[in-house]
């Protein structure tokens, strides 16, 4: 059974991908996904958790109702005959239908809301040969990150649109800060700026002066800005998601720091350089080891993980001493070396043996710093 869409993602009047791309997008995952059953004899899967829903429907769908919630309001099940159900309650149903599934072609099975039978309904359509991606009883669990770790050119476009507004939208903010501005405002003129770009934030850590010296994930707690801030966030579109961290300073910044901030750069580019398919997350670590040894800060690694893949979770996977999953072509990553106050953090897309910065800054100065000959882009400190 073909899925299809009958409509284009356009954003503000730009057409992000056309409805052609999308339908040959989603058509691809719908396989994927009856192979993975067929392959696993099983005659369906049950699919809660936001990332794989918003990966199967191509950023379509968005069941988030409680922000934090790994789930939503609905659930989704796939056979193997190729059917394909929303399943979800009578008070959901009408905007699900408007807004969420309208323009595809997934049967609803509606229930009321006091009587959610999503598992009941799920095991009799598949005859009680079912994954689910969240607890079933009798059922097998179902991890669909090795089917969503490669991204499709669609996924991509979409990656870029959205690191690129992430982008735009921490410049401007890192530009308007000045002294005595609080943490908290800062965090809400972040939000400010993502929400309006209809981009959703996940991960806030606004700091400024000492808090970001003496923490590595600081939150915000209302401390006034003096001389240093930094905005370091992930955020949400589409089901996609991007990490990016930039800093400011009034006046110019400390040779020691500014020496922090040259080495974590050249940890980052010895990431990005070893980022190719088939290096495993306990090589990454490695190298990230060697880097902080060779710019004089041994050691420093075990003080905060480095990042690794991202895509539809902020994080799929953090590189790690011994670590085992692998890159692959057309995948997206995060890392983020820090060095006790200096850090360096973008989303980078791996393609065809190239990094691309889906994250660029390019009113921000530009931090130099290369692996093995090879140079990469990284972003210094903004002096206001």
């Amino acid at each position: 059974m073909s899925v299809r869409i009958r409509k284009s993602l356009v954003v503000n009047g730009t057409t992000v991908v056309t409805e052609a791309a999308w339908n040959a997008e989603l058509e691809a995952k719908h396989e994927r996904v009856i192979q993975w059953l067929r392959s696993n004899e099983l005659d369906g899967v049950l699919l809660r958790r936001n990332e794989n829903i918003a990966w199967l429907t191509g950023g379509a769908v968005e069941l988030r109702v409680l922000t934090p919630n790994e789930t939503g309001v609905a659930a989704l099940l796939v056979t193997a005959e190729g059917a394909r159900y929303y399943l979800t309650t009578a008070n959901e149903a009408p905007r699900l239908h408007d807004e969420e599934f309208g323009a595809l072609d997934f049967e609803p099975r509606i229930f009321p809301w006091c009587a959610n039978t999503t598992d009941e309904t799920a095991l009799e359509i598949t005859h009680g040969r079912l994954a689910s991606d969240t607890p079933v009883p009798g059922c097998s669990h179902a991890n669909l990150y090795p089917l969503r770790a490669a991204l499709q050119e669609t996924e991509i476009a979409r990656f870029r649109w959205l690191g690129a507004h992430t982008a735009a939208a921490v410049t401007e903010v890192l530009k308007s800060l000045q002294p005595g501005i609080t943490e908290y405002e800062i965090e809400g003129r972040v939000a400010d700026a993502l929400l309006q770009r209809g981009i959703l934030p996940s991960v806030y850590l606004m700091a400024t002066d000492e808090r970001i010296f003496k923490y590595k994930h600081a939150v915000a707690r209302g401390n006034k800005l003096e001389k240093y801030g930094m905005i370091n966030l992930c955020a949400r579109k589409w089901g996609l998601t991007v990490s990016i961290t930039r800093f400011a300073h009034v006046g110019p910044i400390a040779a020691e720091l500014a020496q922090r901030f040259h080495a974590a750069a050249q940890v980052n580019a010895a990431l990005l350089d070893a980022t190719r398919d088939g290096a495993t997350s306990g090589h990454l670590f490695k190298t990230a080891a060697d880097a902080y040894a060779a710019n004089g800060f041994p050691g420093d690694e075990q003080f905060h993980h480095q990042g690794g893949a991202t895509g539809y979770w902020e994080r799929e996977w953090v590189a790690t001493p011994g670590g085992k999953e692998e890159v692959v072509n057309n995948q997206v990553f995060a890392w983020n070396p820090s060095i006790r106050g200096g850090k360096v953090e973008d989303t980078v897309l791996l393609q065809d043996g190239k990094i691309e910065v889906l994250t660029p800054t390019p009113e921000l100065p530009d931090l130099a710093s290369s692996a093995n000959g090879n140079s990469y882009p990284a972003t210094g400190v903004l002096i206001l």
